[in-house]
């Protein structure tokens, strides 16, 4: 009998299985990083930075161009979409997107993702600043150039 089962526990688990599989998201140009302290924010100069983001429904992984190898993982806790403020308006408005975290060595940070734009905020441990880090949606021009912000309409 137990020969019988073993392949309809197979064939149950091979969803499970996919979804474990990590699917590329989309490609993100990282332009801005800052530090808030006390209520001042210092400007972190930095050089755009290619980030490649990716899923299994569960967590995302985020990877520098450079580095395909080496990746931050965020725990997906909310997907139902993220709020953001009209800038004509300032009306607060609900887009597609997710929210996730990671905790590691007593850092906390916090990633916004949508189709236009990643933000991870990074809460030091025994600190009084946070980093905040933005990134742009990227458009890959051919699989051997690195990504470029899509030009404004």
């Amino acid at each position: 009998m137990t020969r019988h089962l073993m392949p309809l526990f197979l064939l149950a688990a091979a969803p499970f299985a996919a979804a474990l599989e990590f699917r590329h998201v989309g490609d993100f140009l990282l332009q801005s990083h800052f530090k808030i302290t006390g209520g001042r924010v210092t400007d972190i100069p930095m050089k755009p930075m290619a980030l490649h983001v990716y899923t299994d429904g569960v967590q995302i992984r985020i990877s520098a161009e450079d580095e395909p190898e080496s990746y931050s993982t965020y725990e997906i806790y909310r997907s139902d979409g993220i709020g953001r403020q009209r800038e004509e308006s300032g009306a607060l408005e609900i887009v597609p997107g997710l929210q996730a975290m990671s905790r590691t060595d007593g850092v906390m940070r916090h990633l916004r993702l949508s189709a236009e734009a990643l933000t991870i905020t990074t809460f030091p441990g025994v600190s009084d600043q946070t980093i905040v880090s933005h990134a742009v949606a990227a458009v890959r021009k051919t699989a051997a150039s690195p990504p470029t912000v899509p030009a404004e309409p």
